[in-house]
């Protein structure tokens, strides 16, 4: 289905979480991955496992918040693999929970900085050379919090909400060029982090959602395997709810 493609997924290093999953995903699709984290180590393991299933992969230390570095990462995955087809922008972090009147200026902008303009930073690396191949495919990861808001969460939530924005302006420029972009707007999935939270907080989450139940890092890879093959070529500028129906209006 990918046979050729050369992919990158960022922030693909955690065991239970979804960039590593989809990471593989893609090379059983047949693409090869380059694997984008700041845990160096750990990078290099799920490369390992992308070679174990036949692929080429290349481990590669970033953090998307550095613009240099995002540069140096993909200078190097085109002298090792290539230029890249399949961007997916899954790096994020969520750690500034405060109140609007407590929230610290500075943890506002780390946070909108690694989730919003690290996608756009990668963006800028791929996007001309896949308009001048006529292909490519960029795939964005929200979150029900860009949709439906946080309390505690507005640096968060804001950044989510401008990856939606962001997705659909990048559909309209490469629209007539063969170049899609859809975001994959996710619920409650299972993954490191849900699982770090004590038991009862766990269900009471999960309950929230109409399913009952939390997603999996290998439904998000699914949709995102999915949204990168040739079957999805006439779907650009979309917002694909991957929720359990969490956003869904519910007594």
């Amino acid at each position: 289905m990918l046979e050729g493609k050369i992919c990158f997924v960022s922030g693909a290093a955690r065991g239970k979480g979804n960039g590593r999953a989809i990471a593989l995903k893609l090379a059983e699709a047949g693409a090869d991955i380059a694997v984008g984290d700041i845990r160096r180590e750990e990078a290099q393991g799920v490369a390992d496992e992308i070679q174990a299933l036949g692929r080429r992969s290349l481990a590669v230390e970033m953090d998307v918040g550095d613009y240099e570095q995002v540069e140096a990462g993909f200078k190097a995955i085109r002298e090792e693999l290539g230029p890249v087809d399949v961007l997916v922008n899954n790096a994020a972090i969520m750690t500034n929970v405060a109140t609007i009147s407590k929230m610290k200026k500075e943890a506002w902008e780390k946070e909108i900085t690694v989730n919003l303009s690290g996608a756009f930073f990668c963006v800028k690396q791929v996007f001309d050379e896949m308009i001048e191949r006529k292909w490519g495919r960029i795939i964005n990861i929200s979150s029900v919090a860009g949709t439906m808001g946080g309390f505690g969460q507005c640096s968060y939530s804001s950044s989510k909400a401008g990856l939606i924005g962001l997705t659909k302006t990048i559909a309209l420029e490469g629209a007539r060029s063969g170049v899609t972009a859809n975001a994959v707007t996710l619920g409650i999935i299972g993954t490191d982090a849900f699982y770090d939270l004590p038991e009862k907080a766990r269900k009471s989450v999960a309950g929230r959602v109409p399913m009952k139940k939390e997603g999996a890092p290998q439904d998000v890879a699914s949709m995102v395997a999915y949204l990168a093959s040739d079957d999805a070529g006439y779907i650009t500028g979309a917002n694909v709810m991957l929720t359990g129906g969490l956003d869904l209006f519910a007594f």
